[in-house]
């Protein structure tokens, strides 16, 4: 712990903003850094629970009160060290994981929580900045070698994993990049590039071999990677998108959230992008179907390319703003979050439902027609009679989520087996139905966020070791 009485003499203080002002005229982060004395302060609220709940809101079980407390006592370097025991990445959860940690502090039964998350952030960028986060080579080769398909975050902590473990390690991407949707999905604005091709050097330099626009299974036949390799670890993320089968869903202008964030990071990086294909919401009225995080990506993505108006619509009730009984501590809560781009403007539209598209003699869309739904206590939709509703739009992105990985290629060449939300099955060692070949990330267990996919290809790279040694000394 810090200090005994930090938590009753200093408030929680969020990391501060850009101005909107400012900051909707670029693609560089939104978040500022906290003086070392205000990070001090807040390393210090961390308090002597008995039981760190913080430990099990964390997929990856990270040693919270420890690092804040080496913190609070300036022992940054030892901080550093005790943070990388459990998260190969923690410059990227700092900036992309919603701090499910944060929900389950004990501090927060009936105050604000520890800022976690920000304190997190700091350490890494303070190994970085100081130099001690370097290449850490293997002390020896096993000889072994292992197939990472996918170079997501679930794919990219297998890879470091396995690699110093001393097997040898080639990571297959299918796009130009490195870093699946670290790279693509995410904007800059929340993550910045520089921040992964860092790692990506270092773990360059520490012997793992990334091989991009390489798609495994096409380019390379699944029999032929598996003969090639000793194991082979699928992590290919959820990619399938929710589509949205109304009337007029074949109208120009309707786009997956997908197709439109690539683009815009593309740019950003100074990579071409299609023109013939070019999707922008600038001088458009846009509506963002969808109010998960992805949708907020999409909507602090068109304030910054000038769009004229933004809505975004989502299907269920607007969350309310604390805990209720029926999500009582430590349970994540599923309340109202106002993130950095609604901050920057837009409209947020709960309980609708667009029944259908219409357009003009183009074929351009231009209206969504929408109806107003409720949820009874069997859970089942139902509309409103009389709240039928019309809204104009230029552009409409679909932001509703994901169904499970792409089984073209890889998983139907294996013919892996699948659960019963379409994810690829595996035993309680990532292991597939296919000897040798392993599962890991969203492609095993679904949609869910990067914290989960860390610590999946943590333990997925557990078991691989453990697969081709006999044992293992990787963490899990």
């Amino acid at each position: 712990m810090g200090k005994i009485t930090g938590f009753l003499e200093h408030p929680r203080v969020a990391p501060p903003r850009r101005p909107v002002e400012e900051r909707v005229r670029d693609y560089f982060e939104v978040y500022q850094p906290f003086s070392e004395t205000i990070l001090g302060e807040q390393a210090a609220r961390c308090m002597d629970c008995g039981i760190p709940f913080c430990h099990t809101g964390c997929p990856l079980t990270n040693i919270i009160p420890d690092w804040n407390d080496l913190v609070y006592r300036g022992r940054w370097k030892e901080a550093l060290q005790m943070l990388h025991a459990t998260n190969n990445f923690p410059d990227f959860t700092g900036r992309i994981c919603p701090a499910p940690c944060e929900a389950a502090c004990v501090l927060g039964i009936n105050n604000d929580p520890v800022t976690i998350k920000q304190i997190e952030k700091t350490i890494a960028e303070r190994g970085f900045e100081e130099g001690w986060i370097v290449p850490e080579l293997p002390a020896f080769r096993t000889g072994r070698r292992i197939a990472i398909v996918g170079s997501g975050p679930a794919g990219l902590a297998a890879a470091q994993q396995l690699n110093r473990a001393g097997h040898w390690v080639t990571v297959f991407e299918k796009s130009d990049r490195v870093g699946g949707l670290l790279a693509y999905g995410i904007p800059d604005f929340k993550l910045e590039k520089r921040v992964l091709e860092r790692r990506i050097d270092q773990m360059t330099a520490e012997g793992v071999t990334f091989r991009t626009s390489f798609h495994a299974g096409v380019d390379i036949p699944a029999d032929q990677l598996r003969a090639e390799f000793d194991a082979v670890l699928i992590a290919i993320g959820s990619s399938r998108p929710r589509d949205l089968p109304v009337p007029g869903r074949e109208l120009k202008g309707i786009h997956f959230a997908m197709e439109f964030l690539p683009q815009q990071n593309r740019r950003v990086a100074g990579l071409p992008v299609d023109e013939a294909k070019s999707i922008t919401a600038a001088g458009k009225r846009v509506v963002i179907i969808g109010g998960g995080d992805t949708g907020a990506d999409c909507l602090g993505t068109s304030h910054r390319q000038g769009a004229r108006e933004v809505y975004q619509f989502e299907l269920l009730p607007q969350p309310p703003p604390s805990r209720t009984p029926n999500m009582p501590w430590p349970q994540w809560p599923m309340i109202l979050r106002t993130e950095s781009s609604h901050e920057e403007g837009g409209i947020r539209r709960w309980s609708a439902n667009t029944r259908r598209f219409s357009g003009d003699q183009h074929g351009k869309v231009k209206k969504l027609h929408t109806v107003q739904v409720e949820f009874g206590p069997d859970r089942r939709m139902r509309e409103i009679p009389g709240t039928e509703f019309e809204m104009e739009a230029d552009l409409v992105l679909l932001a509703m989520g994901f169904l499970g990985p792409v089984q073209e290629g890889l998983i139907s060449d294996l013919a892996l087996q699948l659960d019963a939300r379409g994810n690829i099955a595996t035993d309680q060692n990532y292991m597939t139905s296919a000897a040798g070949v392993f599962a890991a990330g969203d492609a095993r267990r679904g949609q869910s966020l990067v914290v989960w996919a860390l610590a999946e290809g943590r333990k997925a790279a557990r078991a691989i070791d453990q697969f081709l040694m006999g044992n293992s000394r990787l963490p899990g």
